[in-house]
């Protein structure tokens, strides 16, 4: 039998990736040829972000991609913009299966169902409406946790150890597509880690939506985790992926700073150095606690990489409000930002609200942001000029070139030697070029 010709294109999110990657692994070898989402494929995965309008344009245009590429395919729309506005998708040439958060992890068992006959029927996971008759409805709680991790690199894996949300915070969409907040058991989380370690991948991001917030419903926390994710023998290093300054407490911050192998980079949202707008958006903390927890941080580690993300032109953000934020985030010691420009999002109440910042005053302001980001990356590099780092390098080159991350998330770039791969090498830290920073290889590796 001919194998079918199967392509996985993700966006968004890290924890996208690493659910990508798990339901990639649905997909028999046997049957199925991995290929690259530019070639010709007979299915096409896209695996969408609906947290913001211009993240939707992008899912749109995989799906007309594909499409163009072979118009005789079938397309699958997963995950989160999926799950928001399903019926959208489904009107869409070529798309055979509209699933959103929980329902994607059926579409192995679903894409086979197009080997038995049934190619022409199309299903949408929604909210409970029956559509066409051709078409099955298929309800989605988003309940219960599926744990995921990606291994296409060799280097690297993204780790799923929480998913969903119980914030509410009135700019963002993410509970409405990804339901409630909700893990696995420490000891479920300890045995896919190990899974992890048993492919040769030395290092893991720990992923999830508000990964703080491990846990809840099972008398367990995060801090409990990552005590044990420390012990996990073969992962020699772990990250934390975004989580919420009020959940970064100082127990977690003296933890990292003390542990061999949870590496000193982190990544805070912020959203705004405006107490007012805080308020506005719902978040659980104001901006002298995002401040509190900068300064634990450089106090016990002075070499951490700290990226904040903010958000510019939430309704009532006045000029008076951003300059407050502006200021407020200039003067603290952090590396760089991910500024996002604020996005209507229907659903949630701030798109109720009046007082919308017009586009013209949210791109200005997006732009001021991204200069004062890389003015902070700037003066962090020049910062750790002739220290000596870890360097993990992986497999990807570009140019003649290689690349890896130092443990406090500094890109750096050698001359490609297949030998480094998959390596933790020590090097020195030389001067910045472009994105990255060359390197001089130490010991055996010179």
């Amino acid at each position: 039998m001919k194998k079918k010709r199967i392509a996985f294109h993700t966006l968004g999110c890290k924890l996208n990736f690493s659910e990508t990657s798990t339901i990639s692994r649905q997909f028999g070898k046997e049957e199925f040829e991995l290929v690259d989402f530019g070639q010709q494929a007979d299915v096409y995965v896209i695996h969408t972000c609906g947290v913001t309008a211009a993240a939707e344009r992008k899912c749109k245009a995989s799906i007309r991609q594909a499409v163009k590429r072979n118009s005789g395919a079938s397309v699958a729309v997963i995950g989160c913009a999926a799950q928001a506005n399903p019926e959208t998708f489904l009107k869409m040439e070529g798309v055979s299966w509209v699933l959103g958060t929980q329902e994607k992890f059926r579409l192995g068992e679903i894409v086979e169902s197009m080997n038995s006959g049934m190619d022409k029927l199309s299903y949408v996971e929604c909210h409970g409406e029956l559509h066409e008759e051709s078409k099955e409805a298929i309800i989605s709680k988003t309940r219960k946790f599926i744990p995921s991790y990606s291994a296409n690199d060799r280097t690297r894996s993204f780790f799923k150890v929480q998913d969903g949300c119980d914030y509410f915070c009135t700019y963002c969409s993410i509970p409405i597509m990804r339901g409630r907040s909700r893990s696995d058991t420490i000891i479920n989380t300890l045995k896919a880690a190990h899974e992890i370690a048993a492919t040769g991948i030395k290092e893991i991001v720990l992923t999830g939506v508000n990964i703080g917030d491990f846990g809840r419903g099972n008398d367990e926390k995060f801090i409990q985790l990552i005590h044990e994710l420390d012990k996990v023998e073969g992962i020699e290093r772990i990250r934390i992926s975004s989580i919420e300054p009020e959940l970064l407490s100082e127990e977690i911050i003296s933890f990292v700073a003390n542990s061999n192998k949870i590496l000193p980079h982190f990544h805070i949202p912020l959203q705004s150095g405006s107490d007012k707008i805080l308020v506005a958006m719902r978040r659980k903390y104001l901006r002298e606690v995002f401040a509190g927890r900068v300064h634990t941080i450089k106090r016990l580690m002075p070499g951490a990489c700290i990226a904040a993300d903010l958000i510019v032109g939430f309704p009532g953000e006045t000029d008076e409000d951003f300059n407050d934020s502006f200021r407020f985030i200039a003067d603290l010691d952090i590396s760089y930002l991910h500024v996002f420009t604020y996005s209507e999002r229907p659903g949630t109440k701030a798109n109720t609200m009046a007082e919308a910042v017009d586009d013209k005053t949210r791109k200005r302001r997006s732009q001021e942001l991204h200069k004062l980001s890389e003015d902070k990356k700037t003066h962090f590099y020049a910062s750790q000029r002739g220290l000596i780092f870890n360097v993990l390098f992986e497999s990807d080159q570009e140019n003649g070139m290689m690349f890896g991350f130092t443990e406090n998330y500094i890109k750096v770039m050698t001359p490609f030697n297949a030998e480094l791969i998959n390596r933790i090498v020590p090097v020195r830290l030389l001067a910045r070029d472009g994105d990255c920073c060359k390197v001089e290889l130490l010991n055996e590796y010179r």
